[in-house]
C-alpha cells in the first residue's frame, strides 16, 4: 500500500483526476434537478481542473508543495461555474496545507483536505447542506480519522472516499431541490470522481481514454451558492489599495477587518496593502487603512442593492502573474464594460450600447474565470463594469476583482441578456462610480425576462408533466409552460401579466428560429399586446429559441 507520495506523483493524481471527471462528466450533467437543458456541473467541473491537468503536463515539478500551489492558480484561472469556483477553493486550501513540504503521507493529505474544506466554507457565506460542500467535510473528517489508524496515503485516501459516498448518497435527503428530483448532488459526485481518479493513479490504474473537451450547457437551477438579499450579514462590499507609508504591520490590520466583517482577503507587498471585506462600517474600514498609508483606490458597494450572492474572493493576486498574464491596456477613458453573451445578434447589440470587450459564453459555455480577466485586461478604462448576464457567471466575475491590475473591477449581478442591457441603458458617463452602479443596480428589477426552450429529458416538475422534447416557457428561470407547438405556448406566454402590463417588448430569436418564424412570434405578441411597442432582434443565441424582455 502506498505510504507517501511526492510532487511528480501528485502531479500525475491530479491528471488522472482531470480525466476522470473529462469521461464522467455527462453523467453528471444529468443530475440536473430541473427539466431545462441548462445543466452542466459536470462539464464545468472537467473544464476547470481540465486546465490544471494542462499546466502540471508544461511544468515536471518535485516538491508536493510546488505542484499543489501550480495546480491552484490554474484552478482559480480556469474556474468555469459555481461549482467549478468551489473545487477551486477545495484545491486553495489543499495548496496552503502542502506549502513548501517535498512529499506527502496520509496524515499531510487529510490536513490538506480539511484546510481545502476550511477554504471552501469560509468563501460560500450561506453553506447548503447536501452539496459538494457537505460531501467534501464528512470525507476529510474520515481522512482524518484514518490517518490515525494507518498513515499511507493510500489508506487514507480511499476511506475518504468510502465516507465520501455514503454522504453523497444522503444529500437526497438532505436538500429539498434534490430530494423532489430524486437525484444526488452533481458537485459532489463530480468532486469524488476526481479523488477516485486521484487514487486510481496511486493503485497504478490506467487513465480514461478521451481528452478534455470543451462546451456544453449552463447549470443554473443547481446554484447552491444563492441567497436571499435579507439574508446579507454584511451590507458593503468593501475594497481599497493603500502605500505602505508607514512600519505597521498588516497583520494587525487583518485583525481590525476580521472583527468588522467577513469575506476578508488582504494581500500586501513590499508596496502596497490591497483588500477586500464585507462590512456594515466601511468609513471606520477607510479610517483605519488611512494609518498605513494614503489610499490609492477605493470602491464601495452596496450588496443589499445588488440582490447580489456574497463570496469571499478566493485569490490573491498571484494567479495573474506569470507567463500567462495579459499585458494591461492602459486606461483611455473613467469607465469600460465587458459582456458576456451568445449570439452575434445579441453581441451587436452590446457593442452598439457601448460595451469594450465581449466574453462569447452564456446559456451553453460558462467563461472562465481567465475568459473574463483577459477581456478586462484588455479594456482600457480605470473602471471595468462585468456583465455576467448569467446566474452561473457571476461567481467566476467576482474571481476577477482582487485579480486587477491597475483598474477597478465592479461586477454586476445581471442574471440574464435584458438584464444586462437594461443596465447599460442606465448608465451615465458623467456621474461617479457608486451613482453609476447603484443606477444600474436598481434597473436590473425594472426588467422581466421570459425564455423559450426545450426539454432534455422526460420528468415531472411543480406539476408538469414534462417529456423529452417538449417546448418550455420559463418566466424569471421559473417554469411557466410547457406545450409541443411553440406558436400556442407564445400565445400562453404573451398573456402573463407581466406582457400584458409592458411598454416595451423585445423578442430576441435564436439560431434556430427562422425570420419567417420570428415574424409570426412578434405578430403573436403585437396582437395580444396591443399597448406594447414590440421590437423583433435577431439574437443568434443557442439552445435558447426566444429570450423576450418586458419592461
Amino acid at each position: 500500500m502506498k505510504g507517501t507520495i511526492d510532487g511528480s506523483l501528485l502531479s500525475q493524481m491530479i491528471v488522472h483526476g482531470a480525466a476522470s471527471i473529462n469521461a464522467q462528466k455527462q453523467q453528471i450533467n444529468e443530475l440536473n434537478v430541473f427539466p431545462v437543458p441548462d445543466g452542466d456541473t459536470g462539464t464545468n467541473m472537467s473544464m476547470t481542473i481540465s486546465t490544471a491537468s494542462a499546466e502540471l503536463r508544461k511544468k515536471p515539478l518535485t516538491g508536493v508543495g510546488a505542484v499543489a500551489q501550480v495546480n491552484a492558480n490554474a484552478l482559480l484561472r480556469g474556474a468555469r461555474g459555481n461549482s467549478g469556483v468551489i473545487l477551486s477553493l477545495l484545491f486553495r486550501g489543499f495548496a496552503k496545507a502542502l506549502k513548501d513540504k517535498d512529499t506527502a503521507d496520509g496524515a499531510d493529505f487529510a490536513i490538506a483536505l480539511d484546510y481545502g474544506v476550511a477554504t471552501a466554507y469560509k468563501a460560500v457565506m450561506k453553506p447548503a447542506e447536501g452539496t459538494i460542500l457537505t460531501v467534501s467535510r464528512l470525507a476529510a473528517r474520515r481522512a482524518a480519522e484514518a490517518a490515525r489508524e494507518d498513515r499511507s496515503i493510500e489508506f487514507v485516501l480511499d476511506e475518504a472516499i468510502k465516507e465520501g459516498h455514503i454522504a453523497l448518497a444522503d444529500t437526497v435527503n438532505q436538500n429539498p431541490v434534490l430530494k423532489k428530483a430524486g437525484v444526488v448532488d452533481a458537485g459532489g459526485k463530480g468532486f469524488l470522481v476526481i479523488l477516485q481518479g486521484m487514487l486510481d493513479e496511486l493503485r497504478g490504474e490506467p487513465m480514461p481514454e478521451g481528452t478534455e473537451e470543451e462546451g456544453a450547457a449552463v447549470q443554473d437551477h443547481a446554484d447552491f451558492g444563492s441567497f436571499k438579499t435579507e439574508d446579507i450579514k454584511f451590507g458593503y462590499c468593501t475594497e481599497f489599495i493603500c502605500s505602505r507609508d508607514t512600519d505597521k504591520d498588516p497583520e494587525a490590520l487583518r485583525g481590525f477587518l476580521s472583527a468588522l466583517g467577513d469575506s476578508l482577503v488582504l494581500v500586501e507587498d513590499d508596496e502596497i496593502i490591497k483588500v477586500h471585506v464585507h462590512t456594515n462600517h466601511p468609513g471606520k474600514v477607510l479610517e483605519e487603512a488611512l494609518t498605513y498609508g494614503a489610499l490609492q483606490t477605493v470602491k464601495i458597494e452596496n450588496m443589499r442593492n445588488q440582490h447580489t450572492e456574497i463570496l469571499e474572493e478566493a485569490a490573491h493576486g498571484e494567479a495573474a502573474s506569470g507567463p500567462e498574464a495579459h499585458v494591461v491596456a492602459a486606461p483611455e477613458k473613467k469607465y469600460g464594460f465587458v459582456s458576456v453573451c451568445a449570439g452575434e445578434g445579441i453581441a451587436a447589440v452590446f457593442r452598439d450600447l457601448g460595451v469594450d470587450r465581449i466574453v462569447s459564453g452564456g446559456q451553453t459555455m460558462n467563461p472562465s474565470t481567465q475568459d473574463i480577466m483577459r477581456e478586462i485586461d484588455q479594456t482600457p478604462a480605470e473602471i471595468v463594469y462585468v456583465l455576467p448576464n448569467n446566474k452561473n457567471i457571476i461567481m467566476a466575475a467576482e474571481q476577477c476583482i482582487p485579480l486587477a491590475q491597475g483598474k477597478t473591477v465592479v461586477v454586476l449581478p445581471t442574471k440574464t441578456i435584458p438584464q444586462g442591457v437594461s443596465a447599460l441603458l442606465s448608465f451615465d458617463p458623467d456621474a461617479i462610480q457608486e451613482d453609476n452602479t447603484e443606477a444600474m443596480t436598481q434597473a436590473l428589477d425594472s426588467v422581466h425576462t421570459s425564455q423559450i426552450t426545450y426539454a432534455a429529458r422526460n420528468s415531472d416538475f411543480d406539476g408538469f408533466d414534462i417529456r423529452e422534447g417538449d417546448y418550455l416557457a420559463l418566466s424569471e428561470s421559473q417554469l411557466f409552460g410547457t406545450d409541443r407547438d411553440i406558436f400556442a405556448l407564445l400565445g400562453r406566454l404573451a398573456q402573463e401579466e407581466h406582457q400584458q402590463n409592458a411598454e416595451f417588448i423585445t423578442l430576441y430569436y435564436g439560431e434556430d428560429v427562422t425570420d419567417s418564424q420570428a415574424q409570426t412570434a412578434k405578430e403573436i405578441f403585437t396582437a395580444a399586446c396591443p399597448n406594447a411597442d414590440i421590437t423583433l432582434i435577431s439574437g443568434g443565441q443557442p439552445v435558447y429559441y426566444y429570450l423576450i424582455s418586458a419592461e
